[in-house]
């Protein structure tokens, strides 16, 4: 029985008096996290000089994979109209029913009986053949962005989840063991991973995988792969409306006040660490341009890439929320985790070791460490089911152009192009090895959990 990772931080409402008071309490000052990651970088490549992408666990006979391969090749068409139709019918985070039910219908042709609205999410679904232990997971993601479709390829995760559970489900039971396809919604924004582990819906999961688009054809190194963690805050400024002309002095001009705290954002960006990010946007400037606004609103995003450099920047943010209601004589309401933060995603090394050797299998190199110094980067929910059970996310790029990026309207035009099904035939192949090796191989269940438990287990974090 696996614990899911809590993410307790409460919605937070003060006025600047007390959030003046606050400060005097408790301070932020981070210097001593701060150093503790400024050269986090060059000790891991010290720790990484000499690591080896071999892993000494045989997993399962090659005979089966080979049965697996023939089972994804032979399914290359179904998967692209899979992928082609998410593609054509993007649906956002929570309203994915189309989606669910076009990826159910293709498991159900493979006689899966699917589960549609687990978790207590409509669109959620679950798929399992075997039972008991050890219990491997493929996780499935399929929402699109607003206005720009599958720009971030989820089309293609689907495809890739759903292919790779269909060609090892015929092996489970010569394997032993269980095999689960976990679909997750609202990656991009609501944190359904999330909702799916507070649900209980990993808590006999044993490991998980799931495989990520990308550019060109990058593929993650098996070493250093992690994603930034992110948390959102929503802040709303509440002053006093006057006639702009007549009596400004009247008013307490609550655009000044989103205006300073953007402004003050911008400057702490130049203080803080390389793996840091904030970005955000002004929601609410005000209503017309001769009243003195009253309310304005704002939404910034923190990321970081460890855990306790985000919790960290997250109070230096909301100190300068509540600053900037302070300079400007209005209130501050600021609501911290209006969404589930997602955490930095922590891959297991022992598991990716198997992603690949079966990826090369096919032909592609996998780099053993990163070509280069990880500086912030995206998030994912998937980080957290990292920090819940052993888990993997590697990507694996899609054949376009090197300067076609995801959450862009060309990239998700390429999830469809010949070299991306290539990749998703690839990755599905990939994925579903893996999950046999893992299901195979008690030994390298084994250190799969060691490493786990090594570093940091389930981590509890109350902000």
């Amino acid at each position: 029985m696996t614990a899911t990772t809590q993410l307790t931080a409460q919605p937070t409402t003060q006025s600047a008096t007390q959030a003046a008071a606050a400060a005097q309490r408790t301070g932020t000052d981070p210097l001593q996290t701060y150093i503790a990651y400024a050269d986090a970088e060059p000790q891991q490549a010290a720790r990484e000089a000499g690591v080896t992408a071999v892993s000494e666990f045989s997993g399962a006979p090659e005979a089966l994979h080979g049965r697996i391969t023939d089972r994804v090749e032979a399914a290359r068409d179904e998967l692209r109209a899979l992928a082609v139709e998410l593609f054509e019918h993007p649906e956002v985070g929570f309203q994915e029913h189309r989606s669910v039910a076009r990826i159910s219908e293709l498991l159900a042709a493979k006689g899966h009986q699917v589960e549609v609205g687990s978790f207590g999410l409509p669109t959620a679904f679950r798929a399992s053949v075997g039972a008991g232990q050890p219990h491997f997971a493929i996780v499935a993601e399929y929402d699109a962005l607003p206005g720009i479709g599958h720009a971030c390829g989820h089309n293609i995760i689907a495809a890739i989840a759903a292919g790779a559970f269909t060609a090892l489900a015929p092996e489970v039971g010569e394997l032993g063991g269980r095999l689960s396809i976990i679909g997750t919604p609202a990656e991009e924004g609501g944190g359904g991973k999330e909702h799916v582990l507070r649900a209980g819906g990993f808590d006999d999961v044993d490991a998980a995988g799931m495989v990520h688009p990308s550019v060109g054809t990058e593929v993650s190194p098996i070493y250093g792969s992690g994603t930034s963690g992110v948390r959102r805050l929503r802040v709303k400024y509440h002053g006093r409306a006057g006639h702009a002309a007549a009596s400004p002095y009247l008013g307490l001009n609550a655009l000044d006040a989103v205006v300073t705290a953007y402004q003050s954002i911008a400057q702490l960006r130049q203080h803080i660490l390389p793996i840091d990010r904030i970005h955000g946007i002004i929601t609410n400037g005000g209503a017309a341009a001769n009243v003195v606004p009253e309310l304005t609103e704002a939404e910034f995003l923190v990321r970081s890439s460890e855990i306790d450099t985000l919790k960290v920047l997250t109070e230096r943010v909301i100190d300068v929320l509540e600053a900037a209601a302070l300079a400007t004589g209005t209130t501050a309401e600021i609501d911290v985790d209006f969404e589930p933060p997602y955490l930095p995603l922590k891959p297991n090394v022992s598991l990716t070791k198997h992603w690949a050797r079966r990826l090369e299998r096919r032909g592609r190199s996998v780099p053993v460490t990163p070509s280069r110094v990880r500086l912030g980067g995206p998030s994912t929910d998937m980080g957290n089911v990292s920090w819940a059970i052993p888990a993997v996310h590697p990507a694996l790029g899609l054949g376009g152009p090197a300067d076609v990026l995801p959450h862009n309207a060309a990239f998700a035009a390429s999830t469809v192009e010949p070299p991306a099904i290539d990749a998703l035939v690839d990755a599905a192949i990939a994925l579903a090895g893996l999950a046999a090796d893992y299901l195979a191989d008690g030994g390298l269940r084994a250190a799969v959990r060691a490493e786990f438990d090594e570093n940091g287990g389930v981590r509890r974090w109350t902000s």
